[in-house]
């Protein structure tokens, strides 16, 4: 197997700073919304350099590629379904040229979001087709230089399991983050506690395992404080949004301040997380308060309780975390998973 880069880094730094919204930012930079952000690889490459550059820029001790919905599943509906291994290369190559220029080591890590399919036997989606997809994925990455894989955004445990097995056909190191956004739960039912179970009965375990996206950051970090609770040795990856989303003069506004990212980061780490970064709505400007908050703040603070999480950075979205017995089950139907931006 591949060496994993990020142990070591960790090890040397103590703690990680990620990037932030890859969507966020490309919608700024002009991307249209329902375009295929992993298009730009090969139409406007400097812009996803830049991407890449303004992470490196504000602290960031690894970013994730653009290939979030790179696979031949997500790519089907731009008609770009024979590009899956040509993309994500892109994706890596670009950020393999960035990463070499950095004044320090930088980990380009290979975004891999789930395939936007049920997992059988609810839906359509079989293991092995899973698998399939990933491993095509993973191999472009790796080919373009990734460092380490990147999964995130997942929901179902079997679409985990599946990632798991690619990510050891292409003999690659990972990480995997679910999100948890139905009262403490994914969408399909996991909570925390399940997860770190799970992640320790998998043949290919990540590096690394938390969670992303989800609801709001104080949620999040109940999340993680459920990782941590569950006794876990592995480094736990906290990547929450940027506040609320809230819908302003047509288009998507994330509520989180760089002030309250820098509050959030802070209290990951006292959560137990080593590996932090910001989802939805975080800029790089979030990213540099996040960046000089943990640089300035002691290692060892106690873990914070619930309220002091909510004095922070606002009221859970929900009074159960997913972990209690009888507590709120997901929702007979499951929804698409939105695109993580």
């Amino acid at each position: 197997m591949a060496r994993d880069p990020l142990t070591p880094l960790l090890a040397e730094r103590g703690i990680l700073l990620t990037d932030g919204a890859t969507g966020t930012t490309l919608f700024n930079m002009g991307l249209s919304s329902g375009d295929a952000p992993e298009l730009w690889n090969t139409d406007h490459p400097d812009r996803i350099a830049a991407l890449y550059q303004g992470a490196v820029d504000a602290g960031s001790d690894l970013f994730l590629t653009n290939s979030f919905g790179g696979n031949a599943s997500r790519l089907k509906l731009h008609a770009a379904q024979d590009r899956v291994r040509e993309l994500n290369r892109l994706a890596a190559e670009i950020g393999r040229g960035v990463a070499d220029k950095a004044d320090r080591k930088v980990l380009v890590a290979g975004s891999m979001g789930p395939t936007g399919e049920i997992m059988a036997p609810m839906g359509p989606l079989t293991h092995d087709i899973a698998v399939e997809m990933f491993h095509e994925q993973a191999e472009g990455l790796k080919e373009g230089g990734a460092d380490i894989l990147w999964v995130e955004t997942i929901s179902a445990p079997e679409e985990y399991a599946a990632a798991a097995e690619a990510a050891a056909r292409a003999d690659m190191p990972w990480c995997g983050t679910m999100s948890f956004d139905t009262a403490g739960r994914t969408m399909m039912g996991t909570t925390s506690a399940t997860m770190a179970r799970m992640v320790e009965k998998l043949a290919h375990p990540p590096v690394a395992f938390g969670a992303n996206c989800g609801v709001g950051a104080s949620d999040l970090l109940r999340t993680v404080l459920g990782f941590a609770a569950a006794g876990t040795e592995r480094p736990i990856i906290a990547k929450g949004n940027a506040g609320i989303p809230k819908y302003v003069d047509g288009h998507i506004h994330y509520d989180g301040t760089p002030d309250l990212m820098a509050q959030y980061a802070i209290l990951a780490r006292a959560s137990g997380a080593s590996v932090i970064g910001g989802c939805c709505g975080t800029t790089f400007e979030h990213l540099r308060h996040m960046r000089a908050a943990l640089d300035a703040s002691a290692a060892d603070m106690p873990r914070p309780s619930l309220d002091e999480i909510t004095e922070a950075l606002g009221g859970f979205s929900s009074a159960a975390d997913g972990t209690e017995a009888g507590g709120p089950k997901p929702a007979d139907r499951p929804r698409r998973r939105r695109r993580a931006s």
